[in-house]
């Protein structure tokens, strides 16, 4: 199992603190059952979280697998005043700021 082939959970902790940057990404589990639960992007009234950036070698590249894969955007890279960064939209609505490494 995924125990024995990762090391013990001190191990596994060690390891996923001593990258330079984590991201925790978590399931609220039995929310899928709930017919009430909803999510709250950020970007909507009342606006808070905002989005997440990723950090990629190539945006237009990446913008152009996106947008093979049915992904949604909010920006492409040469719309708006601010050229050579995307936002694309994950399945729940959350912004994904897409960011060139050479920026």
């Amino acid at each position: 199992g995924i125990n024995a082939e990762y090391g013990d959970e001190d191990e596994r902790k060690r390891w996923m603190w001593s990258r330079r940057a984590t991201i925790e990404l978590t399931h609220n589990y039995g929310t899928e059952s709930d017919e009430n639960f909803s999510y709250h992007n950020g970007n909507k009234e009342p606006r808070g979280f905002g989005h997440l950036g990723i950090v990629v070698p190539d945006v237009y590249k990446a913008c152009e697998r996106f947008e093979k894969l049915g992904v949604s955007f909010v920006k492409k890279p040469d719309e708006g005043k601010m050229k050579g960064l995307a936002f694309i939209q994950d399945p729940d609505g959350y912004w994904i700021e897409i960011i060139s490494t050479s920026l």
